[in-house]
């Protein structure tokens, strides 16, 4: 995105989106300005009241302010014209690149593919789209999913790059990342990604109540966390590593089945399976 005009409070946003890649806007506390944007060229598809609503070159879409969170699905590549009366062009895309370099150099530091978040969040909203998640739960989902690994950041590259087993006392601060993932989106001060943090903190979780870092339990967690610790354990299941080979993603599959209302919550899992040819396929 390129700021093309601002003045008096007001910013003109040029946006491209690439296709299958998503846009999504909503309310804040605090927020009451007139957000508004037209479709130069491409076509964006987004839900409301139950009907899937297509936006075609020349058409637009406003709120003042906006009331609900809506997801904007870019069908094939989209440009469009984004017009705030209030500033949040400096703050946003600074903010964004800044978070995208902090994980894609997680990526790198921990050995994983440079696809790995990418992919995450792939698996991740395809299940939520299996389960019906409501609109603001795809929007905390998409961004949670990707950032999962950002507290990584903060772990001593010692204990993240050891070839070998960790020891016990180098698992205790490999198992912190997902409270600094936590702390590093409160920091923004912005509220939606508060609550992203939350579901960062929550991906390593179990069912079951043995997971970390606070040992919650079945609803207990959030759906997106729950998501998250599936697609990314099958993730991390059948990428190879410098310490091992991956498992097939036939072996994966077993294996998350296996333990369906242990490790995992019973309904992502059934998602997940349901989506085994679509993923095998990936």
């Amino acid at each position: 995105m390129s700021l093309i005009a601002a003045g008096d409070g007001t910013e003109v946003i040029y946006h491209k989106l690439q296709q299958g890649s998503s846009w999504a806007m909503g309310p804040e506390e605090g927020w009451e300005g007139l957000e508004y944007f037209y479709i130069i060229s491409g076509k964006l598809l987004y839900q409301r009241d139950g009907n899937s609503i297509e936006l075609n070159p020349g058409q637009s879409f406003y709120g003042s302010p906006i009331k609900v969170y809506t997801i904007f699905y870019a069908e094939e590549i989209t440009e469009f014209i984004y017009v705030t009366s209030q500033p949040v062009f400096h703050h946003y895309s600074q903010l964004s690149k800044d978070l995208f370099e902090l994980t894609i150099s997680i990526e790198e530091k921990d050995g994983y593919t440079r696809d790995h978040c990418e992919r995450i969040k792939d698996y991740s909203m395809l299940v939520g789209e299996t389960l019906s998640l409501n609109t603001k739960q795809t929007a905390r989902l998409n961004l949670s999913s990707f950032f999962h690994d950002l507290g990584k950041v903060k772990v001593p590259l010692n204990i993240l790059q050891k070839p070998s087993k960790l020891t016990e006392e180098e698992w205790e601060v490999m198992k912190l990342h997902t409270t600094f993932g936590r702390e590093l989106l409160e920091e923004t001060r912005i509220p939606f990604l508060r609550e992203v943090g939350v579901i960062v903190e929550q991906h390593h979780e179990r069912y079951d109540g043995k997971g970390y870092p606070k040992g919650l339990k079945g609803n207990e967690i959030s759906i997106e966390a729950a998501i998250i610790a599936v697609v990314d354990s099958f993730d991390a299941m059948t990428t190879d590593r410098v310490y091992k080979k991956g498992k097939s993603k036939e072996e994966a599959f077993e294996e998350i089945l296996n333990n369906k209302g242990t490790m995992y919550h019973p309904l992502v899992v059934d998602a997940f399976i349901e989506l085994k040819d679509t993923i095998e396929n990936y």
